[in-house]
């Protein structure tokens, strides 16, 4: 079996995050390491810059333990492939943690939360997890996927037939999650691994993006641009910002550009 460091496939990293045109403040955050194949990003919530606080301690956190992790396992001897996914689980637990032990600590932070989307690539594996309803979409070929079903109150109702999406679209709130980091001692989730192709897309994002940038539009950006992944998030800020750049706009994309030998 490969062993956690065993990464047979490099990526091409880009980040990109825009506090948009309305927001004062950027609660957003992203970190990446192409090396590493670690991608991850948060959208932070909570009065008092406590948002960017969340987003903050969520993405650096969790990029420690997995980098940590990660350097723990080069003089392990057979370490299962599946460790990726308790390195991700893990990380993304002590993160939550700690920011609901910050927010306990100062009663201005009380409160604080954040969503996280975070991916791993293993050998020819990408390991994904999610707290809320920042996405990962993956472009294959000609199509795009979504890899991620959103913690949220809209999709809570969809998922249990009380209305179809374009019903709950016109009366429920978008940005209401059912789960966040920090809200309480202890997160649910998951961690899926997927395999990956070479040149495969990868694109991680807040829901600053996909509130305001259709499924379509996304798709287009993605294919027409997919040479110059500069191109393709610059691209999709600039279309959020055009259609109103509500909310803080965040992407990571990451391409699969080849095996390593």
């Amino acid at each position: 079996m490969p062993t956690v460091l065993d990464v047979s496939y490099r990526l091409e990293v880009v980040n990109i995050s825009d506090v948009g045109c309305v927001r004062e403040f950027n609660e957003d955050s992203t970190i990446s390491n192409a090396n590493m194949g670690l991608l991850v990003l948060a959208d932070g919530m909570g009065g008092h810059n406590a948002g960017e606080l969340a987003s903050a301690l969520a993405v650096t956190n969790i990029y420690d333990s997995i980098s940590l992790g990660l350097d723990e396992a080069k003089s392990t001897i057979d370490q299962a492939e599946d460790d990726c996914s308790s390195l991700v689980h893990d990380a993304i637990t002590d993160a939550n943690k700690k920011i609901y032990t910050a927010g306990q600590e100062n009663t201005l932070y009380r409160g604080m939360g954040t969503t996280v989307v975070v991916a791993l690539l293993n050998s020819d594996k990408l390991y994904i997890s999610h707290v809320g309803d920042s996405r990962i979409y993956r472009a294959r070929d000609d199509g795009l996927q979504l890899l991620t079903t959103d913690h949220s109150v809209l999709q809570a109702v969809v998922n249990r037939g009380i209305l179809t999406l374009e019903e709950a679209l016109k009366i429920v709130p978008k940005n209401l999650v059912t789960r966040a980091l920090g809200l309480n001692v202890n997160v649910e989730l998951d961690v899926v691994a997927t395999e990956v192709n070479e040149g495969d897309m990868y694109l991680l994002c807040s829901d600053g993006l996909t509130d305001i940038v259709e499924y379509e539009e996304i798709h287009l950006t993605l294919a027409k641009y997919s040479d110059n992944l500069m191109l393709v998030a610059n691209g999709l800020v600039e279309i959020a910002k055009k259609n109103g750049g509500y909310d803080n706009i965040s992407v990571i994309l990451a391409k699969v550009v080849g095996a390593v030998t």
